[in-house]
């Protein structure tokens, strides 16, 4: 009964002190398209991802309603890193809907413009610049500036109630948000200023490392145990993090009684800090936490929420020396520079296989494809009467010998043939990502990388029966230094039992460095003398590696390796199984050269239908 008065009292006290309009929310993500069109078309960086930023603490004065209810300790505001744009995740603080969906417009058209001078000086005065800047480069947004100046007024704090070191600070601030630039100090209080929500964040969330991997011990990777798959709750929040050391402990001080030596078949050492339980609340819990903390266990645990963090990437060490077979350049676009022989790849051709048919389950589908594909195959034409060809046209040449002898004469008779040979002028190397990510489970019975396989095998089955020129590999990657590229069918191999056991006995990996695989399947394409080169990219996610090539650094280097494939006469799709792929791949791949697979079931007999589409002869 406690319990109970105790949940209605808190429900009542937080909407007693709740000054928000939940009827006139506006979401980020019901526009999240539209402002990243917004964006863009005002300037801003084509390269940033548009995130629902984490709320953050925030001390400023509260009402004592607010203090009896607990609420108003943190807010959303929004700021720009490198690689991403963080926006509130909703915005509900007018009671118009309307001038809700105006601000998050304002907030794009802000951080659209970069002022190198600005981020040098202090909040107020880059503010009041950013705020200038905006209305001189675009006046049309004046008038909506001049709305949300208007309405953001009447939701500050009156004067006549604030102590006066608080009262003069808060009208420094109304006075730059009225006529920006006429403020040049802000005057210090005992405590913050009411948040700005015109202007970007005054200190921002910045990425933490605190754990080391140079420790040269080696990352031991142990076979996940089979679990029912757990249903996730996507948390659309980018949330701060940082990497720390594990506090468990094998050995250090016994906390128990002396006399329970004697009896030590009672102890039993369960590891009560790992809760394997299914926690509803996990998601809620996450966004309680201003900075989470990641840490390496050797516990293989069920994933609960899935989480997008701004995590600080590992220290890459430049002085790594690199030895493999081959080495490839990566991009970097802070310093706009193709560093020279920076990746190391290594190449696994594994011969140490076991040769095997295709699984009874896919047998019906493949030979329903065969059928398909088979009439696919070009007919075998011969064309007569050519000016040149392959042979003698014997019909056109006894013609030509009749019309001499009597007495006609012909200037340029067409004496030869043309055979077309019925096969198409085609290569492709269906590129497949074989990262630690296609472990996870996506039914009860399968996982990612048990979907990968069979398309694979569907794949192969199909091309052979059109008689297509076609390679397969698959990669992962450990840093810069060690990136493995599997070959699984090279363009010269017979497709045969020795390529379905290759195909059987892969494994999921480690990291996703996509840019020195595409150099080098683009590398393998070119020695293809096929008028038309086809790169066809399997993943189920986007680039990432332990280093910097996490975040924006993976995304840019992928994006130039596949400019360069380009620029060398190469076709290049990519097919996925990320649901949230559209928040990265239009950037990287283009609008036209990528398609998301919803059901990733469906992935093994779609992807030889895509090819089909992708090389129908128009």
């Amino acid at each position: 009964m406690e319990e109970k008065v105790g949940q209605l009292w808190d429900r009542w006290i937080r909407k007693a002190a709740d000054s928000t309009y939940r009827e006139a929310r506006v979401s980020l993500l019901e526009l999240t398209y539209r402002l990243q069109i917004f964006f863009r078309a005002l300037g801003g960086d084509a390269g940033l991802s548009i995130h629902a930023a984490q709320v953050s603490e925030y001390r400023s004065r509260r009402s004592w309603l607010q203090k009896l209810a607990g609420t108003q300790t943190h807010i959303s505001l929004s700021w720009r890193t490198d690689d991403s744009l963080y926006l509130p995740e909703y915005i509900d603080i007018f009671p118009d809907k309307s001038l809700n969906q105006d601000m998050y417009y304002w907030l794009a058209a802000i951080h659209s413009q970069s002022l190198a001078e600005s981020d040098k000086q202090p909040w107020l005065l880059s503010s009041q610049q950013l705020t200038l800047h905006t209305l001189k480069q675009f006046p049309g947004l004046q008038a909506r500036y001049q709305h949300l100046t208007k309405a953001i007024m009447l939701l500050r704090p009156t004067l006549s109630q604030l102590p006066d070191d608080e009262k003069r600070q808060e009208q420094a601030i109304q006075k730059a948000l009225l006529q920006p630039g006429s403020v040049t100090q802000l005057p210090i209080a005992t405590k913050p200023p009411y948040p700005v929500l015109l202007w970007p964040h005054p200190s921002p969330p910045q990425s933490v490392c605190y754990l080391s991997n140079t420790t040269g011990k080696q990352t031991k990777v142990k076979k996940a145990r089979k679990k029912k798959p757990t249903k996730q709750a996507k948390d659309n929040q980018k949330h701060q993090a940082e990497r720390v050391e594990n506090q468990q402990s094998k050995s250090g001080l016994m906390l128990f009684r002396f006399e329970s030596i004697f009896a030590h078949a009672e102890y039993t050492p369960a590891n009560r800090s790992i809760n394997e339980e299914d926690d509803d609340n996990a998601n809620d819990t996450a966004k309680d936490l201003d900075i989470l903390s990641v840490t390496r266990d050797e516990e293989g645990q069920a994933g609960q929420v899935q989480l997008d963090m701004d995590l600080a990437a590992f220290e890459d060490e430049e002085d790594i020396p690199l030895i493999a077979e081959e080495l490839f350049p990566e991009w970097d676009y802070k310093k706009l520079l193709l560093q020279v022989d920076y990746c190391a790849l290594l190449i696994q051709n594994n011969t140490d296989i076991i040769p095997c048919e295709l699984p009874k389950k896919l047998q019906s589908t493949a030979q329903r494809l065969r059928q398909q594909f088979t009439s696919l195959i070009p007919k075998r034409i011969m064309y007569k009467r050519q000016s040149e060809g392959d042979d003698i046209d014997i019909d056109a040449y006894i013609d030509y010998v009749g019309e001499r002898h009597s007495g006609h004469k012909m200037q340029q008779p067409d004496l030869y043939c043309h055979i077309n040979p019925g096969t198409k002028d085609l290569s492709c190397l269906l590129l497949a990502d074989l990262s630690l990510s296609t472990d996870a489970w996506i039914s009860n019975h399968a996982r990612v990388i048990d979907v990968i396989k069979e398309s694979l095998f569907l794949f192969s089955e199909s091309l052979h029966a059109s008689q297509d020129r076609f390679a397969i590999a698959g990669f992962s990657s450990r840093r810069r230094e060690k990136i493995y590229f599997h070959i699984l069918k090279h363009f010269k191999e017979k497709y045969n039992a020795h390529t379905r056991g290759r195909i059987a006995a892969i494994q999921p990996g480690y990291y996703t460095r996509m840019g020195a695989a595409i150099r080098k399947a683009t590398k393998m394409l070119l020695q293809e003398s096929s008028q038309q080169r086809l790169l066809l990219l399997l993943t189920d996610g986007k680039p990432n590696d332990m280093d910097k090539y996490e975040g924006r650094y993976g995304v840019e280097d992928t994006r130039h390796a596949l400019s360069e494939a380009r620029k060398l006469g190469m076709q290049v799709f990519c097919i996925t199984i990320d649901q949230y792929a559209r928040d990265y791949l239009p950037y990287i791949f283009g609008q036209n050269s990528y398609v998301v697979i919803k059901k990733p079931q469906q992935l093994p007999e779609s992807l030889p239908l895509l090819y089909a589409r992708l090389t129908a002869q128009k």
